[in-house]
């Protein structure tokens, strides 16, 4: 089995990193350049670097600041937010970014994931998810989770892998921030209708609720962000937690 992954998110808005619940109530969690070094020290397997209030505010993400992290850090970095072309992608790569995460673009026009695709790779895109679970199913959420969408979650991951995206960023606004858990039912449903990666965001607040993610939801990734920012738990301590309960992982 492949080892699974923790992924440490840093949510920027304004250059800083910010954390909130349910997608609002955003609270200061401290400089995105010494988060994202010590995170790397620390034995996280990746980084997700997202620009949260780009695609509502109509710019772009700070390439400045992407490569003050990148030069910080020696682990894989995903980049999201105000990425609408391809000379986007283009600039944050070579800002060094390794992926490159898009979500609102991506439903506004769907091409975009097969020109990313063609041009850099699939490995280079992950299409990122911010869905509701409502009476009437799961669906899709625009703009940092503004603006329903008539997309339902399952029917567009799966287009989504069809055009070449290489990952599923799925985060569940139900669960976001709340620490109760992921989204076990609704990952697990996805992981086994597509053949690409799926990380997991939304609802970490316990070392069990990863182990829940990986075998319940049956997650490739897992990614949080609170948790870590306020050192509520420690990504070596996680990691030896996780391999006592029988769950592969990449250990320093």
């Amino acid at each position: 089995m492949l080892a699974k992954r923790i992924i440490p998110c840093l949510d920027i808005k304004d250059g800083q990193t910010v954390k909130g619940t349910n997608f609002v109530n955003l609270r200061q969690a401290g400089d995105p350049v010494e988060l994202a070094r010590a995170y790397s020290e620390q034995g996280a397997d990746e980084l997700v670097f997202l620009d949260i209030t780009a695609s509502f505010e109509g710019r772009k993400t700070f390439a400045e600041l992407v490569k003050r992290i990148a030069a910080n850090i020696s682990i894989p970095f995903t980049v999201g937010g105000g990425i609408n072309e391809l000379s986007d992608v283009d600039r944050l790569l070579n800002a060094g970014a390794d992926k490159i995460s898009i979500n609102s673009s991506a439903i506004r026009r769907p091409e975009l994931i097969d020109e990313i695709a063609k041009n850099f790779g699939s490995q280079v895109c992950v299409l990122a998810v911010d869905a509701k679970q409502t009476e009437k199913g799961w669906w899709c959420y625009l703009n940092g989770g503004r603006v329903e969408t008539d997309k339902e979650l399952f029917t567009w991951t799966k287009e989504a892998q069809e055009r070449g995206a290489g990952e599923i960023l799925f985060t569940s606004m139900n669960h976001d921030g709340v620490k109760t858990g992921y989204a076990n039912e609704a990952l697990a449903e996805m992981s086994d209708s597509l053949s690409i990666p799926v990380i997991a965001s939304g609802g970490a607040g316990a070392k069990e609720h990863f182990r829940d993610v990986f075998l319940q939801g049956k997650a490739d990734a897992a990614l949080a962000a609170s948790v870590f920012h306020f050192g509520e738990i420690k990504i070596p301590d996680l990691k030896s937690y996780l391999c006592a309960q029988g769950i592969p992982m990449r250990v320093m």
